[in-house]
């Protein structure tokens, strides 16, 4: 198994709708990605304020190895996704790790 994590900085005057548009479009790659196993997202809720540095939304992707994670990485699903959501995005932290 491989697991993807991301955390997305918004810019400042990113509104509500285009944070939650962003969830929900990350939730359509579960059944639409091939090799996608587990996926969650959402924004940013935690109560640790002092250690969250501005990162709004996480993704969590689990694949079935770290091919399928290079698979998805080029597909058209989630290259419409990066197109949607660049404009928005002070900031990204990328993790990548194997597991059993």
């Amino acid at each position: 198994m491989f697991e993807h994590i991301v955390l997305l900085k918004f810019k400042p005057n990113v509104s509500t709708e285009v944070k939650e548009d962003a969830v929900k479009r990350a939730h359509d790659f579960k059944g639409k990605i091939p090799g996608v196993v587990g996926l969650s997202a959402g924004i940013n809720i935690t109560e640790e304020v002092e250690h969250a540095q501005g990162f709004t939304l996480g993704i969590r992707v689990t694949f079935e190895d770290q091919p399928a994670c290079r698979d998805y990485i080029q597909h058209p699903l989630h290259q419409q996704f990066l197109q949607f959501i660049g404009p928005f995005v002070d900031g990204i932290v990328v993790m990548d790790y194997s597991f059993s």
